[in-house]
């Protein structure tokens, strides 16, 4: 690791003696309000299609398509996480992630603009191009390894970038990219739902949004849609809240509340499943069945170096390629602890062979692995057991 290097090891969330409380203590106390006598900590959720409004329409909540108290909370409890220093971070939550992500897209480009996004990213991303240019706005890709974006940015009026790419894990520089795109008069956003606002902090990186789903990590049971944008420009994230009320893709005030109460053990989970993650990927470094291993936390990674710069833990999610489509068919079917499912992030394990969607430039052969909360010796096991009972 190199001296620049963010990671922080001990899973504290710290990066330095004057950064602050850590991460733990952040993600308990995230977005809550000053504590009233008789009242729980977390108010709860707020069911309501109006409020009460005589006279003139003042006051910070008119309309349930707007605003309510319980996004409130979250809202404020996200861009805690998203930027500790809170210099005048804005956060706004969605239905889902890909709410969030068009809210960006659609909001800040034109006709006769010119986007640059990642070949290599989330496979929706492609239907968002598809209407992008039926909108006529030129759009551009790059792969994410090597920061190939670099190539095409003369121009542009929006960067998107995904870090660590999904379901790849390659890694790009997201300092040295922004400070590009900057120079370009571009806006730069980064799709952090890989690695998790705990893992990541894009706007301390420079980038002007930071996109996630919070279906993934950041809720991490695998029974809420969410999706989130933070910013620090006031005009930028303006568009973006009146892209929310045109749309009208909210999230339900139950959502709002169960994101909420799940932050709190954010970085219980996180560590838990980085560290986890890890000893996967090193148990599997060892099967001669398997190549293309991915994992940003490993030393030998292609993406460790640039990671264990900007990041501060590497995800959740491990990568790898059996020898056929059927061998990866039936190592999945024999897994025990691990759930047949296409999201990542959850405290209970899943895995899918990829190339099912068609969507991913894969070979039929790769599985995505999202490692959960489950004992590492548990986990490690049946994965070997696994692969020793469908070895061809």
């Amino acid at each position: 690791m190199s001296d620049s290097a963010t990671n922080d090891s001990t899973g504290t969330g710290r990066t330095g003696p004057a950064s602050g409380p850590g991460d733990g203590t952040r993600a308990v106390r995230a977005g809550l309000p000053e504590p009233v006598k008789h009242e729980p900590t977390l108010p709860g959720p707020v069911f309501a299609a109006h409020f009460h409004l005589p006279g003139d329409p003042t006051g910070p909540y008119t309309y349930g398509r707007d605003e309510n108290p319980t996004w409130t909370h979250l809202e404020r409890a996200i861009g805690e996480l998203e930027d500790s220093g809170q210099d005048g971070v804005e956060t706004l939550v969605f239905a889902s992630g890909m709410a969030a992500i068009s809210s960006v897209l659609f909001s800040q480009l034109r006709a006769g603009d010119t986007v640059v996004l990642p070949d290599d990213g989330y496979q929706v991303l492609p239907l968002a191009r598809t209407q992008l240019e039926a909108y006529g706005i030129e759009v551009r890709t790059a792969p994410t390894v090597g920061d190939a974006q670099l190539d095409v940015l003369d121009g542009a009026k929006l960067l998107w970038l995904e870090t660590p790419s999904n379901p790849g894990l390659d890694v790009c520089d997201v300092r040295r990219l922004v400070e590009a795109a900057h120079a370009c008069g571009a806006l730069v956003a980064v799709d952090n739902t890989l690695a998790s606002p705990l893992g990541q902090r894009p706007l301390e990186l420079g980038a002007d949004f930071s996109v996630a789903s919070g279906t993934k990590q950041l809720t991490g049971h695998g029974d809420v849609l969410l999706g989130y944008v933070a910013g620090r420009d006031p005009a930028a994230m303006a568009a973006v809240r009146r892209w929310r009320k045109i749309v009208g893709a909210i999230p339900g005030p139950m959502e709002a509340w169960l994101a909420h109460r799940s932050i709190a053990t954010l970085q219980l989970r996180v560590d838990r499943q980085n560290a986890t993650a890890l000893r996967v990927a090193e148990a599997l470094r060892a099967r001669p069945e398997i190549t293309g291993l991915r994992y940003p936390g490993l030393p030998d990674d292609p993406s460790h170096k640039v990671a264990s710069q900007q990041m501060l833990r590497y995800g959740c999610v491990v990568s790898f390629t059996l020898p056929s489509r059927a061998r990866a068919d039936r190592f999945l079917e024999a897994l025990r602890l691990v759930e047949g499912a296409t999201s990542f992030g959850g405290v209970r394990s899943t895995a899918e062979r990829r190339g099912r969607w068609g969507g991913d430039a894969v070979p039929e052969g790769f599985i995505r692995l999202s490692v959960g909360a489950e004992d590492p010796e548990d986990l490690v096991a049946d994965l070997l057991r696994a692969l020793d009972e469908t070895a061809d």
